[in-house]
């Protein structure tokens, strides 16, 4: 194993650790060398999990979760403490959204998916940020969205809050850089996580073909999230901080009709 990836003697805190992204998270990391917290609201999808890690020679503790309480946010880094007597990385992956037309959104709606996506992220951050501090070391990993960039109506408040999260990974990783922690954020595409998948069904859409706008023309899969964010946990990625990273495939496919456009000589004016 290459020392930049070595996390052994950590202690990872994962949010949405049960399924899709978090689960192969919490595998990737652990294969590393990282005991893991896992914390979501579903406990049987964390045990699974759980089991997991702890077949592959790691610790494992899960921490059932409803990151939209505040006090739940503080209990589970203050859980981490108690059972592993550290937190040396924090990745924020809980999180989701519903479809609805524009009008249809209420202010409840709102206030939920802002308490879930991003209310939830700031206080995780600066709950973990509380121990990572005096040690002088850490790293956070935010999951923004494609979505933080794009006008998707039928997902307004969902976009409004990623946004948020990207912007709060600049400001946290500018305030806790001088006490050598880094703060980083990945923005995903289509991911074919259970939730994606859930998501697409109730849509009567196929997820593949909406995974194959993109440049590599298909959906992801959790893992090939789950590396990228190894990379921005190790040393590997020691002087990388503040940044969202895109990982959605690659730039849109251009219709025909563009290509034809683009084959075009200039027309001079």
């Amino acid at each position: 194993m290459d020392d930049r990836f070595d996390l052994r003697d950590q202690v990872a805190l994962i949010t949405g650790g049960g399924t899709g992204i978090g689960r192969a998270t919490a595998l990737v990391l652990s294969a590393h060398g990282a005991d893991v917290v896992l914390a979501s609201r579903k406990v049987e999808n964390l045990e699974r999990v759980a089991e997991e890690v702890r077949e592959g020679g790691r610790r494992a503790l899960v921490v059932p979760t409803d990151i939209r309480d505040p006090d739940a946010c503080q209990a589970v880094v203050d859980r981490t403490i108690q059972e592993f007597g550290q937190i040396d990385i924090l990745v924020n992956n809980g999180g989701g959204s519903r479809m609805r037309a524009l009008g249809a959104w209420t202010l409840n709606d709102w206030e939920d998916m802002i308490a879930l996506n991003l209310r939830s992220v700031f206080l995780l951050m600066q709950a973990a940020a509380a121990h990572m501090i005096p040690r002088r070391r850490g790293s956070i990993v935010n999951i923004s969205s494609g979505a933080s960039e794009l006008g998707l109506p039928y997902v307004a408040p969902y976009g409004a809050a990623k946004a948020g999260v990207n912007n709060l990974t600049r400001t946290m990783a500018a305030g806790l850089g001088p006490y050598g922690i880094r703060v980083n954020c990945i923005a995903v595409g289509a991911v074919k996580s259970e939730g994606f998948l859930r998501a697409m069904a109730r849509a009567g859409r196929d997820p593949d073909e909406v995974g194959s706008r993109n440049a590599i023309r298909r959906a992801g899969l959790p893992e090939e999230i789950a590396y990228p964010i190894l990379f921005l946990v190790s040393e590997a990625s020691s002087f990388l901080s503040g940044e969202t990273i895109s990982i959605n495939g690659g730039p849109a496919v251009p219709t025909e009709l563009e290509e034809q456009t683009a084959e075009r000589p200039a027309v001079p004016r």
